[in-house]
């Protein structure tokens, strides 16, 4: 019998979903779901699929722009389905972006992410997915390196102490 496979996650610390919602350049603004300050992020993937489940790793922020959502979509059905999906996967929060497609994030999309508890942000026509993919890349380095960091000074003074005549 074989073991499970456990998704892979990057070599770095996932980074709070309040850090990147920090980030002003990016101008994204959450409109549903908790807003809990344990929310992390492992990775920023695009998808346009309508079921984006076979795709997803877990601990993602899945981006769509809704190029996906068929005209009908507006019952709610619909997307409660798509939300429910990506909660089954695991899948940390769902981006929307506005423009070119839709103007506005559909109201049937907030209540099923509200349903389901999952963060919905709302991303400005100005931002694009790969800023968006960069910026948690780059607020992963950021933690990543700050821990590369506090490693060094421990083993620093772990060598500094047994460097002493009397430890």
């Amino acid at each position: 019998m074989t073991d499970p496979i456990t998704p892979a996650v990057p070599p770095t610390p996932p980074v709070p979903l309040s850090a990147l919602l920090a980030r002003e350049d990016l101008g994204l603004r959450q409109i549903a779901g908790p807003e809990d300050p344990d929310t992390v992020i492992h990775w920023a993937h695009t998808s346009e699929m309508a079921d984006p489940y076979p795709y997803l790793l877990g601990g993602e922020l899945l981006l769509t722009a809704g190029v996906h959502v068929p005209e009908a979509a507006g019952s709610g059905a619909y997307f409660y389905d798509y939300v429910s999906r990506i909660v089954a996967a695991g899948g940390a929060a769902l981006g929307f972006g506005l423009a070119p497609v839709h103007d506005t994030v559909p109201r049937a999309l907030v209540a099923a992410c509200e349903a389901h508890g999952l963060p919905l942000l709302e991303v400005p026509p100005r931002t694009t997915f790969s800023g968006i993919a960069r910026a948690v890349w780059q607020l992963m380095a950021q933690a990543r390196l700050a821990e590369l960091r506090r490693v060094t000074e421990a083993q620093q003074s772990l060598a500094a102490a047994a460097s002493r005549p009397d430890p």
